[in-house]
């Protein structure tokens, strides 16, 4: 039997999800902003459906939802969102995200997604974790195609992606019309190179808010900023 990974007010069975809880979905969570108070939020590609889950515990959405092409994982989603305490207000649908995008006249006040971002050119033996895992499974232009056509007018979209993807991806936003708002720039320790970039996007043009945030001071030493932010998740923070 495999244990759930236990947050302190829900918990997550992944055995049955190719790609298993980690640091970035914890992140990118905690990270987006809810101060718009979204009614409706949109989860793409929600594997284990910790995001959704998150965004259950942090707002007052009354509509949660969550898209999932793989069979296993939209199964584990499913059960995780039905053993939490918000199952009222969430729902997974088992679609590609092409589908999705033409068949749901809804718009979403919020639009997160922890994209696969594996480009590189090999493959596993394990087709599942491949999906999960690589870029063409959804391609970034693709993924942004689609939000434009689901994000309400005054919505907006979150993002983690890897820092080295960040200028490309930026461009590629808006040239379907997206502008960042917010950019926070992830790094393990105050030494290491910058791993990680949480980007938030709207359709009006701001001034872009840019921030830094350090995970660890040494290992298993986490700093202020990491633990404030994920504090209300955690068990030992």
């Amino acid at each position: 039997m495999h244990k759930p990974f236990q947050f302190k007010n829900f918990s997550i069975h992944q055995d049955q999800c190719a790609m298993k809880i980690g640091t970035d979905a914890v992140l990118l969570g905690a990270w987006t902003s809810i101060t718009t108070n979204p009614h409706s939020i949109l989860d793409i590609g929600a594997g284990t459906g910790i995001l959704a889950l998150m965004l259950a515990q942090r707002s007052n959405a009354q509509i949660i939802e969550a898209l999932e092409i793989d069979d296993n994982a939209y199964e584990q989603c499913v059960e995780n969102f039905e053993q939490s305490i918000w199952n009222d207000r969430l729902f997974c649908y088992h679609a590609s995200l092409d589908e999705f995008a033409d068949e749901i006249d809804d718009k979403y006040d919020l639009i997160i997604c922890n994209p696969p971002f594996y480009s590189e050119d090999y493959k596993t033996e394990n087709t599942q974790r491949d999906l999960a895992r690589f870029q063409d499974a959804m391609p970034f232009e693709h993924l942004l195609e689609s939000v434009v056509a689901l994000l309400s007018e005054n919505g907006i979209f979150t993002v983690i992606i890897p820092f080295n993807e960040e200028i490309r991806f930026i461009e590629l936003a808006l040239r379907v019309g997206l502008f960042p708002k917010k950019k926070t720039r992830v790094k393990g320790t105050i030494t290491s190179n910058i791993k990680r970039s949480l980007l938030e996007f709207s359709f009006t043009e701001t001034k872009i808010e840019t921030t830094q945030l350090i995970i660890e001071t040494e290992r298993h030493k986490y700093t202020d900023d990491y633990i404030n932010l994920t504090k209300a998740f955690y068990l030992k923070m």
